[in-house]
């Protein structure tokens, strides 16, 4: 039987939940996103939050919070999804890429600092008026020095949640949740004006909702910000059905990454033998949200290798910016086919390397042992 790269850990206690929201006739928006709400409320501390529909949603929404004026630019990751770059330009705004920091896949102070250096008035560039900062894989960026820019942030957490600021889990129980597991970068970001946090509910985030995004504020001042959306039409909130499964997501991440730090575990040993490298996580406890390796041969060939073991692996990219050059060539036209402003490969160079040599392994907490031994045999013995 074959293992998928990715699986949302739905369990009985998710379906029950789903199940009854439908049962009720309860499944547009409604009293489980307010409960959403308040639960997330306690694990994040926001002042104020909105339960949406999607992460672009979302984005759109944090961005036109900020008043940006047509034709201003917004910073944002080579390796950002491939939606960010569509929502700002609907927004008659342009987006400004950054390249990511050396065998990382986050952005830096000095790699934005670079993208705003290279913006220059006079030939044609644009004001970089907010910085967007995406949490790529679950790793967290030094948010303290990107803050000392003085720029507005959009944070994106939606593959970050349960990073724990410092790395210090020694006074952890086992299937309890990390002390504020999302204090750190909204401690570095209090003070300045226009800081809003995305944390996406999809498929494929960190948490999942089978769809949808919560936006929230850390503090007072920008959560009256948010309140000014607080009567949105009901096409742009999150539904019931949704956010039935969303609480039990929260209630059960403890549990769920004390599994993933697990298997993580047993891939590094096996990942350590070979000479294929890893990223790390410098300031904190990583929370797992994948298995990645930086590859010293070829994806193809390793993707072809897993799968004659019946393991499915993918490149860890491929539904970023940065991977846009590649399929504008393989369609022939020269143009992005998925919408939005193609990224030209030699503009992030880090960021396009990664592009082409990072795979994805088999992380979830639905993997049972006899398939994380499996995953294990095959990484310690990869091409």
């Amino acid at each position: 039987m074959k293992i998928e790269v990715y699986s949302p850990t739905i369990r009985r206690k998710e379906m029950d939940a789903v199940l009854t929201a439908m049962v009720e006739d309860k499944i547009g928006p409604g009293e489980q996103a307010r409960l959403l709400i308040q639960i997330a409320k306690e694990h994040l501390h926001f002042d104020y939050c909105l339960a949406l529909r999607s992460p672009a949603i979302a984005l759109y929404l944090a961005l036109k919070a900020l008043n940006l004026e047509d034709g201003q630019g917004v910073l944002i990751s080579a390796l950002s999804p491939r939606y960010y770059a569509r929502v700002i330009e609907d927004l008659r705004l342009k987006p400004i890429y950054c390249d990511v920091l050396s065998s990382s896949p986050l952005i830096g102070r000095e790699t934005i600092e670079a993208a705003i250096a290279k913006e220059t008035p006079q030939e044609g560039g644009v004001n970089p008026r907010c910085i967007v900062v995406h949490h790529t894989l679950g790793f967290v960026p030094d948010t303290a020095a990107i803050a000392e820019l003085g720029l507005p942030v959009i944070d994106d957490r939606s593959q970050s949640y349960g990073f724990v600021a410092g790395g210090d889990t020694g006074e952890e129980k086992e299937g309890t949740a990390p002390a504020r597991p999302e204090s750190r970068g909204a401690e570095n970001l209090a003070g300045i004006s226009g800081v809003f946090t995305i944390l996406g509910l999809e498929e494929r985030d960190m948490l999942t909702a089978g769809g949808g995004a919560l936006l929230y504020a850390a503090n007072r001042r920008d959560g009256s910000v948010l309140r000014s959306f607080g009567e949105l039409p009901p096409e742009y909130n999150l539904p019931d059905i949704n956010a039935a499964l969303g609480v039990i997501q929260f209630r059960e991440a403890a549990k769920n990454l004390v599994k993933r730090r697990e298997i993580a575990r047993v891939y590094a040993q096996s990942a350590l033998r070979t000479r294929h490298k890893r990223f790390i996580q410098e300031m904190g406890e990583y929370n797992n949200y994948a298995f990645p390796l930086i590859l010293e041969t070829g994806l193809k060939d390793v993707k072809a290798y897993a799968r004659k073991k019946d393991i499915i692996v993918e490149s860890a990219f491929d539904d970023t910016l940065a991977a846009l050059p590649g399929d504008a060539s393989r369609d022939g036209s020269g143009e992005n086919p998925s919408g939005g402003a193609s990224l030209e490969a030699g503009l992030c160079p880090e960021a396009y390397s990664l592009s082409l040599r990072t795979v994805l392994f088999p992380l979830y907490p639905r993997l049972s042992s006899q398939e994380v031994e499996r995953i294990s045999k095959l990484i310690l013995t990869l091409p």
